[in-house]
């Protein structure tokens, strides 16, 4: 039965380290046996990359998207082993949605696997290297960052692409337009303008090529019927229509993640809690900058289980 006032939410790409998951794989036979399934969906040791690296290999999106993705549904497993938890709605950043769909069972684990492993190629070829950049732009409203972006682009593509809450929000597009929109928010009053290290321009239309290829891939797989409502990224709404997934997911590597009105949203459904599942605190940090009333933890390792369940 599911917990009425908590929502789980998954990381998204840059939550990744060495040695992530290890613990539960040791501990846990729940964990040791998404790993098992991972390696075999993917043809080779995802679980290695994980435990011993190396991080030059694990930061390449193609490995790391399914390798969050997996540590995240690890810890899950282990959690509705362990615990009588079970969420009221789920939400994931980016990459975490697809966390969020195996949870709810829209997908199956080994599905996500593949698809997220195709999604983080095709996001890494969309763009040639060199091409596109991304930034943080930190202490202006959304309609600033928007109309900054506009008036940056010159032609170009630079637009919002994470509106992550607490005023920062991520740009993406080409790397000279993302320059221009970095001097003008620095002119009208940002706090910083900062360079993002990422390998391409995610969630801005130079990603339709990985857009359409994802319809592609998407295309291949099933989704599954589903009851927990799941906040999407390019709405910040509830869906549970099957139906929609597969073009929602497209449409988000093209779209802004709204990430600050998807937890706002959580919070008008009622959840009192949130719950990040998976490895980093990143969006424990920004759910309490986002709505400071909600009670926000992280279930990031089997050290962290005996708080959590006693917290339930």
């Amino acid at each position: 039965m599911a917990s009425p006032n908590i929502a789980y939410v998954f990381p998204g790409q840059g939550s990744q380290s060495v040695g992530m998951g290890k613990e539960f794989c040791t501990q846990f036979s729940v964990a040791k046996q998404v790993f098992a399934e991972a390696d075999d969906a993917l043809g080779f040791s995802l679980s290695r990359l994980c435990f011993e690296g190396p991080e030059a290999d694990l930061k390449l999106t193609e490995n790391t998207q399914p390798a969050i993705l997996t540590v995240s549904i690890a810890a899950l497993r282990v959690l509705q082993a362990e615990t009588a938890l079970r969420p009221a709605y789920v939400a994931g950043h980016s990459l975490g949605e697809y966390s969020a769909l195996v949870a709810v069972g829209a997908l199956r684990f080994g599905d996500a696997v593949r698809i997220v492993g195709q999604r983080g190629r095709l996001m890494q070829q969309a763009v040639p290297a060199g091409v596109g950049a991304m930034a943080v732009i930190l202490g202006l409203e959304m309609d600033a960052v928007r109309a900054l972006c506009v008036d940056a682009s010159q032609g170009e593509v630079v637009a919002p692409a994470n509106y992550n809450g607490g005023g920062q929000i991520v740009i993406a597009g080409t790397k000279t337009a993302v320059a221009r929109a970095m001097a003008l928010a620095q002119e009208r009053g940002a706090k910083r303008a900062l360079d993002l290290p990422v390998s391409a321009p995610f969630h801005c239309q130079l990603m339709q090529p990985a857009a359409d290829g994802l319809k592609q891939v998407l295309s291949e797989f099933i989704i599954q019927p589903f009851s927990v409502g799941v906040v999407t990224n390019v709405e910040a709404d509830v869906n549970q229509d099957a139906n929609r997934v597969k073009e929602l997911l497209s449409e988000q590597a093209v779209k802004p993640v709204r990430w600050e009105e998807s937890v706002r949203k959580l919070y008008l459904l009622g959840c009192a809690r949130a719950l990040e599942i998976g490895p980093g605190k990143v969006l424990k940090g920004l759910i309490k900058r986002i709505a400071p009333d909600m009670a926000v933890d992280n279930f990031e390792t089997p050290q962290d289980l005996p708080r959590i369940a006693a917290a339930a």
